[in-house]
């Protein structure tokens, strides 16, 4: 395999300490890779110093001469928002080309799934999946060796992801993909890269079966690391006791053999082997259970999408408790936002909520925050004492001096992280959550299912993380063709959205293959399947019994049907 990059000792430094340091890589033709880490650690940046946005403080990066590379951005650039679709993909050619390649635009837009209808419209009236979209045949249209994506699975409804899903594992290119989807990636990649403690990481495999390997080397070395502390301790011991004997019996000969095992133990402690500082936030979110029949209840309700406008759907009837923990779910732009802001905000007289809710809601536009407020204001509203948030941000891994920083200057996931922390500082009753997972990475995403499995109160989440609702929801809502239905198994709904919106093909010069209904079940049957043995290979303690049975019970029910 031909090499197509190099990086050679990259590191790059912010006001808060280094990023990263000391890497050094190659991507190989054929190299498909997944690009891990927690929010703050540089993933983002080390993708723009691959394609020469930003430059490293020292380090080089070179690309073979044959190779052609492009990078995705994670947003809408503002330089095309008043562009047409084709204008904006255009852009990306000389000045000169782009009079005759427009069919290749056209062609492109219309294998992400845009109609001729699309074609002129503008880049800044489209939804976030049609973004992605829309960026990828930016991409796509010099035709590049190597694709460099920042999160593309970012703000897409599950149809969409899973064309997403279908395009990268049918494109022929090596990739980097940032993305906090377990499933995405082990789907798509043959590698990972772990960027953590200033390092990357390297290892041959996908996601999952990676971050198995990395922990599992965790637990090598930090049984080395205590092999080594008592190898130490005993040689210190020992340079101590020569020590005071050639001190009692004035004998120069025990004095420098305690000398030279002083010495022993420096270089000991030298060569100890490092172990990972770890992530020093853990989520853990706090409820309380009324003893209420009804946390909310709604009745004849209209959901516009804002004052004034027509609804798009309506609810019948339909009530919560403490213990619902209640996914609501559909195509984007279907009014799930617009019934969460409704109930967060109590401006409707359809909308019953018991006068002795707590309400805590997460907008995954993350507009609680203020963006002129330090760290330390933003969580007044969440604990006045100032002890108690200035304790909370040190334990979230925001150090006492960036207490003052302003909350304009947070990256998606540090804002993301600093609204989790206002949350788990207060008691809620009632939890809403809007797309939390849009920026956690996969430690916050799992913590975050295993806090809301133990909260006490009734949760309404908006989410297309097909894990995060299998794990945490006990009940489903899905709003489709006007109206809300409840449903009671979260991958009859999957299904249900998969067969409501078919992915557009991968590409426009590709035949579109549409998996039989056998293959459809084969699928879901192999997703079930990893599940389960995914669960069963953990530690007991932290296995899930009920959730290994309901899977056991879908997996009979899916071989009996095959």
């Amino acid at each position: 395999m031909s090499t197509l990059l190099t990086a050679q000792s990259l590191r790059v430094d912010t006001a808060f300490g280094t990023l990263f340091d000391a890497l050094t890589f190659s991507i190989k033709s054929g190299d498909r890779i997944g690009l891990l880490g927690d929010n703050g650690c540089g993933k983002s940046t080390l993708l723009k110093i691959l394609d020469g946005t930003d430059a490293p403080l020292s380090g080089t990066v070179s690309l073979a001469a044959h190779c052609l590379m492009a990078r995705v951005e994670q947003h809408l650039p503002e330089t095309i928002a008043s562009l047409t679709l084709v204008e904006a993909v255009l852009a990306q050619l000389p000045v000169g080309e782009r009079d005759g390649l427009r069919w290749r635009a056209e062609t492109l837009l219309n294998g992400m799934g845009f109609s001729a209808q699309d074609l002129n419209l503008h880049a800044a009236t489209l939804s976030g999946g049609q973004h992605t979209r829309l960026l990828l045949a930016r991409a796509l249209i010099s035709e590049p060796d190597l694709l460099l994506l920042d999160e593309p699975s970012n703000h897409l409804d599950l149809p969409t992801m899973l064309w997403l899903e279908q395009f990268l594992q049918s494109w022929s290119g090596s990739f980097v993909l940032v993305s906090h989807d377990r499933q995405l990636l082990d789907a798509v990649t043959n590698g990972s890269w772990i960027l953590r403690d200033r390092t990357l990481h390297h290892f041959a495999l996908p996601c999952t079966a990676a971050r198995r390997a990395l922990a599992e080397r965790d637990e090598s070395d930090a049984l080395r690391r205590k092999a080594e502390q008592k190898e130490i301790d005993r040689v210190s011991a020992s340079a101590k006791r020569l020590a005071t004997w050639g001190k009692v019996y004035d004998n120069e000969d025990l004095a420098r053999k305690a000398k030279q095992m002083a010495r022993h133990v420096e270089r000991l402690k030298e060569s100890q082997t490092e172990l990972t500082a770890g992530s020093p936030w853990t989520l853990s979110l706090h409820g309380d259970a009324l003893k209420a029949d009804r946390l909310l209840e709604i009745e004849n309700l209209a959901v516009p999408p804002a004052a004034g406008l027509p609804a798009l759907f309506t609810i019948d009837t339909v009530r919560l408790k403490s213990g619902d923990r209640v996914a609501i779910m559909g195509r984007n732009g279907c009014g799930k936002s617009s019934l969460m802001r409704l109930i967060a905000e109590q401006r409707d007289s359809a909308l019953k909520i018991h006068p002795r809710v707590r309400l805590g809601y997460y907008d995954q536009t993350l507009h609680q925050l203020p963006d002129q407020a330090t760290l330390f204001e933003a969580l007044a509203p969440f604990a006045p004492d100032p002890q108690t948030r200035k304790m909370a941000l040190i334990s979230a891994g925001f150090p006492w001096v960036r207490h003052g920083q302003e909350i304009s200057t947070l990256s998606g996931g540090e804002r993301s992280r600093l609204l989790f922390v206002g949350l788990t500082l207060a008691r809620f009753s009632l939890l809403m959550l809007d797309e939390p997972t849009n920026h956690l990475d996969m430690e916050g995403k799992e913590a975050l299912a295993e806090t809301l499995r133990q909260f006490d109160g009734g949760v309404l989440l908006v989410s297309h993380d097909r894990e995060l609702i299998r794990q945490s929801c006990n009940r489903f809502w899905l709003i489709e063709d006007g109206g809300l239905s409840e449903w009671h198994d979260a991958d009859a709904v999957f299904e249900r959205l998969r067969q409501s919106g078919a992915p557009p093909s991968t590409v426009a010069t590709q035949t579109e293959v549409k998996p039989t209904q056998e293959e459809d079940l084969l699928e879901r049957l192999v997703a079930l399947e990893r599940l389960l043995e995914e669960d069963l290979a953990r530690k007991p303690k932290h296995q899930k019994p009920q959730l290994q049975a309901q899977w056991r019970k879908a997996i009979d029910a899916l071989t009996a049907q095959l």
